[in-house]
């Protein structure tokens, strides 16, 4: 029986390398690649078409949310799994509508990383017990995110109407800063466009 073929993408080396080390011991797994952006990863799975796909959210240039969706459509075969620091029914809601097979959060012990591989690998759903307790919960007024106070200062200026340019020249950082600051919030709020960013901030109470 050949190895299950995992493909992870991370953007944090420590992750990647941490991650690597804990499946390599594990004789039905074989990772047969890494990538550090939703753009790397996207060409990684395209060249090396991987069994599973463990997909951080937070990328520097594309959402994983994205990534899970344009590669779910592509590559129906391949089985995703998010992992990430995210503890929100939203993101694990919207992921799961993008197409990915499992959720699994990153203070997970090796051998539940290891289940959700081989599950999701058979065809089933995987989820963290933590994920499945807050998908059990009763519905309640969504929290607002965590915002860094760079983050909420990139926000204010969006809602003001500013370019991304023109806060970057204010706030003194370049064009890309600024940009990675744009789509991490859209991340964060759950949204793919500024328009429903901006509503979401203020239902929140953030603008």
């Amino acid at each position: 029986m050949s190895p299950i073929h995992v493909l992870i993408v991370d953007d944090h080396a420590m992750v990647r390398e941490g991650l690597k080390a804990l499946l390599q011991p594990l004789e039905y797994v074989a990772v047969v690649g890494v990538a550090a952006t939703g753009a790397e990863g996207l060409a990684a799975a395209r060249q090396l078409r991987p069994d599973v796909l463990l997909l951080d959210i937070n990328l520097p240039d594309i959402s994983g949310l994205d990534v899970c969706q344009t590669l779910s459509a592509e590559l129906p075969n391949l089985k995703i799994v998010a992992l990430t620091t995210f503890n929100e029914k939203l993101y694990v809601t919207r992921m799961m509508q993008a197409g990915a097979a499992g959720y699994v959060l990153k203070n997970a012990l090796p051998e539940e990383l290891a289940e959700a591989i081989t599950k999701v690998y058979a065809g089933k759903k995987y989820f963290s017990d933590d994920v499945q307790h807050l998908l059990l919960e009763t519905p309640t007024a969504p929290a607002a995110p965590l915002l860094t106070r760079r983050e909420k200062e990139v926000l204010a200026a969006i809602a003001d109407g500013h370019t991304s340019q023109h806060i970057a020249d204010n706030l003194h950082v370049s064009l890309l800063t600024i940009e990675t600051h744009r789509r991490n919030l859209l991340t964060k709020f759950g949204v793919n466009n500024t328009a429903l960013l901006i509503r979401q901030a203020a239902q929140l109470g953030l603008l």
